[in-house]
């Protein structure tokens, strides 16, 4: 007798629960060293290289391009730098941006200024506390550093109030019907079949109560969307699996990854580049080898673009979102008020690495801002 369609999907569902467990079992940490069992111990170059490029071809072409590339010479159980993939330069190096990679030779600059790289002090060159990033057990928002994410907190809440009123009401009246006109206490129903008051009510309610809405939602969605003049402009370009920076009037381009992307789970040699740059273990698959800096109250304008695929661009702290979108040029703006770190993350499915390209913004001090200028227009040049 041929199987049911039925008894075949649940068969193929099956299967796929039974290889997924296996798969989970196999990249359980490893109870004597706290590091995944499927992650090799240490890798020979050849290995290195060859799984460098097994990789390269599982991604579309343009992401083979822009994605990073293992690089022999660390493969001794090295972390593995990733190559700048548009303008050719090395992108790993100590950067001026608020990180430095784990090679402290002068030879990681790539404009060979020894100089340049010692000046980029220790954590990351700013003292700064960390502010925009998600907190255990926490909920609700981050908090807002920015007037529009501050408008943005104050709508949410205003909205709780609403729904949780609607709620409680419909609730209400819907126990009280079971209660008062169940068959037991009201053996004989109504024949009526119209009330129009009942009926004018709940229609013009809601049609008030979305107005009162919609009142204080339009201007919070205009100061979001009408882009004034910039004091900063930054254009942002999604790739898969990193993002691309370019101050456009500074003459200053760089690409951003996480800190230990493709290393696998948290180990020592991670935690090292994270110290190196100023984050905690805490701060892994947030914090960036290289930052998006910006001064505190100056008015920054983003144009957000991708290069392969959707992605988009958000800071919660900042209350703004944006999708990169390939072959269109979309804006945001924001200006922080606070100093200090603030974290955000991919938030449009992007591919298989779509968790592991979150984006670091520094608002800093104007006086520290123009001295990382100075250093990042030496060490980035866009040309």
């Amino acid at each position: 007798m041929t199987p049911s369609p039925t008894f075949r999907t649940l068969a193929l569902l099956g299967g796929l629960l039974l290889a997924g467990a296996a798969w989970a079992q196999e990249a359980a940490p490893d109870q004597a060293t706290g590091q995944a069992s499927d992650q090799p111990p240490a890798a020979t170059a050849e290995q290195a290289a060859d799984q460098g490029a097994a990789a390269a071809d599982e991604t579309a072409a343009p992401a083979a391009e822009a994605a990073p590339q293992p690089d022999a010479s660390t493969a001794e159980g090295g972390p593995v730098e990733p190559t700048d993939a548009t303008d050719g330069a090395a992108s790993a190096a100590p950067d001026a941006s608020g990180n430095t990679s784990d090679d402290p030779s002068p030879a990681a600059d790539p404009q060979g200024n020894e100089a340049a790289a010692e000046a980029v002090p220790p954590a990351g060159g700013f003292d700064l506390p960390v502010i925009g990033a998600p907190r255990h057990n926490g909920i609700g928002f981050q908090p807002a550093a920015t007037q529009i994410a501050e408008d943005v907190h104050w709508l949410d809440g205003m909205l709780l109030w609403i729904i949780s009123a609607i709620v409680l009401l419909v609730m209400g009246l819907m126990i009280w019907v079971m209660v008062r006109y169940n068959a037991r206490r009201n053996p004989t129903p109504g024949t009526f079949t119209h009330n129009s008051p009942l009926e004018v009510a709940w229609t013009v309610i809601p049609i008030v109560i979305l107005v009162f809405i919609g009142a204080f939602s339009l201007p919070v969605l205009f100061e979001q969307q009408e882009i004034p003049e910039g004091d900063v402009y930054i254009k942002v370009t999604g790739n898969q699996w990193f993002w691309t920076y370019e101050y456009t009037d500074e003459n200053i381009l760089f690409d951003s990854y996480m800190i230990g992307y493709g290393e696998g789970n948290l180990n020592p040699e991670i935690s090292a580049q994270l110290a190196a740059a100023g984050f905690t273990d805490e701060e892994f698959k947030l914090a960036t080898d290289t930052a998006v800096v910006v001064p505190v109250g100056a008015t920054v304008v983003m144009t957000v673009t991708g290069a392969d695929v959707i992605h988009s661009w958000t800071i919660p702290a900042f209350g703004v979102k944006q999708d990169a979108v390939p072959g269109r040029l979309a804006h945001l703006w924001f200006a922080a008020e606070t100093e200090g770190v603030y974290f955000g993350q991919c938030s449009e499915l992007c591919g298989k690495d779509h968790a592991f390209m979150p984006i670091t913004v520094r608002v800093v001090s104007p006086e520290e801002y123009q001295a990382w200028l100075t250093q990042a227009k030496a060490q980035f040049p866009a040309s």
